[in-house]
């Protein structure tokens, strides 16, 4: 967790390599329904206190396939804006990473998608290379202002800074740059777009050992990992931590068991 009062201890996961793209979002809305999620679907196995999916939930979800593709287009009628990397047909934004996301649809899609979403004690591990504890994700190289080692700042994939507005030239394929690698091959973990993790948002942290743990209760936030396309650099350290009320938009990634 890059914090030495808090050391983890993880049974064996995978995290998928690259955060959910709006082609594969597109399938789940395809088959999307508001109470499709079964309760207890995507329970963690390593740990005994994740309940997986409460079907009190599917309140908090949209009511049917069309309300869900309108809650993923989070800039629409912002004037000068078009953040979302959505579109109602499909186009060039395939393989850009969904964003727009609230907690719920990232837990549901995650849970219908055969996984979880990673608590937060996974995905740092994964980000940090373990025991490794490193800055970043690739190692303790400082990414320069050309973007060459993360999408961050508007850098328009690594050519200069841009008008920090339009998704097709800021928000990048995953998987671009290449040279944002984890460890164990996630790409996009310090750049691109923030994602949501289980966890419950404390700040401090506990300051005690961790056994397969998250934090499932005692906010009203849940906790967002990683740094964004608009984003200083010091969003990109895994280290950093943030938190946003659940019906706020990020971006995801999966979890699943070994």
């Amino acid at each position: 967790m890059n914090d030495s009062g808090y050391p983890a201890t993880l049974s064996s996961f995978r995290l998928d390599r690259y955060e959910i793209t709006v082609g594969r979002f597109r399938q789940f809305v395809a088959a999307y329904q508001q109470n499709m999620i079964p309760t207890g679907t995507g329970k963690n196995p390593n740990s005994a206190s994740d309940p997986g999916w409460n079907t009190s939930w599917n309140s908090k979800l949209p009511v049917d396939s069309a309300a869900l593709r309108a809650s993923v287009k989070c800039s629409s009628g912002q004037q000068n804006a078009n953040y979302e990397t959505w579109t109602d047909s499909p186009g060039d934004y395939e393989y850009l990473p969904i964003n727009c996301l609230d907690w719920y649809v990232a837990n549901a899609f995650c849970s219908w998608d055969g996984g979880r979403l990673p608590t937060e004690a996974e995905w740092n591990y994964a980000a940090a290379g373990g025991n490794e504890q490193r800055n970043y994700p690739w190692g303790s190289t400082v990414p320069g202002a050309n973007a060459n080692l993360a999408e961050y700042g508007c850098y328009s994939w690594g050519s200069g800074t841009s008008d920090c507005v339009n998704v097709g030239t800021n928000i990048a394929p995953v998987g671009v740059p290449a040279a944002d690698v984890g460890k164990w091959g996630q790409a996009g973990l310090a750049g691109n777009m923030r994602e949501w993790v289980l966890d419950a948002y404390l700040n401090p942290l506990p300051q005690t050992s961790c056994n397969n743990c998250s934090t499932l209760t005692g906010s009203d936030k849940r906790v967002v990992r990683g740094g964004g396309w608009s984003q200083e650099a010091a969003y990109l350290l895994t280290s950093y931590r943030s938190a946003g009320p659940y019906q706020t938009g990020q971006g995801a990634r999966c979890a699943r068991a070994e």
